[in-house]
């Protein structure tokens, strides 16, 4: 599986190639399909460009992809779209369109009350566990590790040099995850490095540009369906 992940917490600071509207969002998400992507993670924009997890923020996006695409949409519940875990929760109780998954940071305050609601709400839930972070220790003792739909291990070394190193001692904290699948990938410098391990170990990955602005080659990308071409091309 590859995982196109749209827009994460870019902002115009990055260029007219990071799309945020939800017709930009759209679009995007419909092109990378056609490039190969079989899933798709975004991050929902309040008009003035603020990562946000409102009923109405999410519904718009999520109507918006789904009229061009028929793959499964996930969306974040990062804290940074909304700080405090008790009105976090509200939030995503208070969703009217469901997305078919939401990615829940297991280090952050409140993951596990969130995580609650989605599985509650039968929204699959993906379970980031980030590099550096207690999070691999915190999944490893939560009841519902069994009932996730996949964990998202995150590398969160940009450095080209030390990403697979840094992945590969992520994955072992890991362990046998309670059997759930996992989707690894990492950041920036070492998005595609670690993109290049997923792949010889068979697991899902993702890239976009959330996770990365540049080809392999150091040049930037034009779009979210090139980023997923090259990956594609990676994968034969």
């Amino acid at each position: 599986m590859v995982q196109v992940c749209l827009n994460g917490t870019r902002g115009a600071a990055d260029g007219p190639v990071v799309p945020l509207t939800p017709e930009a969002l759209a679009e995007s998400a419909a092109r990378a399909v056609a490039a190969g992507a079989t899933d798709i993670h975004v991050h929902p924009r309040t008009p003035c460009g603020r990562d946000s997890v409102s009923p109405r923020v999410v519904a718009a996006t999520l109507d918006a992809i789904r009229a061009r695409v028929a793959v499964p949409v996930g969306v974040t519940t990062g804290a940074w779209a909304e700080p405090d875990p008790a009105q976090r929760l509200a939030r995503v109780r208070g969703w009217t369109a469901l997305p078919d998954h939401a990615s829940v940071n297991w280090h952050e305050p409140g993951a596990e009350e969130v995580a609650a609601v989605l599985l509650e709400r039968g929204v699959g839930v993906e379970a980031g566990i980030w590099s550096g972070t207690d999070a691999a220790a915190r999944f490893a003792a939560s009841p519902l590790g069994p009932r996730v739909l996949r964990v998202l291990a995150e590398v969160t070394d940009t450095d080209a040099r030390t990403a697979v190193p840094t992945a590969r001692a992520l994955l072992a904290e890991l362990g046998p995850a309670f059997g759930r699948p996992v989707l690894l990938h990492g950041e920036d410098g070492g998005a595609w490095p670690v993109l290049r391990l997923a792949q010889r170990l068979g697991l899902a990955t993702r890239i976009g540009l959330e996770d990365t602005l540049h080809l392999p080659d150091g040049q930037r990308a034009s779009s979210n369906a090139e980023l997923v071409s090259q990956a594609a091309a990676r994968q034969g």
